[in-house]
């Protein structure tokens, strides 16, 4: 995977900052492994994230 952040459209410097966060986590979580997960603990981290978003 490979993404261009500066091809990304933003209206605040923070939110590239917030992608190039998101994007190491998920190249650490990708070096985990999480190929193996199963729906349960998928649908778990979905709704934990959620929590965050006024969800």
């Amino acid at each position: 995977m490979s993404t261009d952040l500066d091809a990304v459209p933003i209206t605040h410097p923070a939110q590239k900052q917030a992608l190039a966060d998101l994007l190491s986590r998920l190249e650490w979580a990708a070096d985990a492994d999480i190929t193996g997960s199963t729906s349960e603990e998928i649908a778990a981290a979905q709704e934990e994230v959620a929590k965050d978003m006024g969800r």
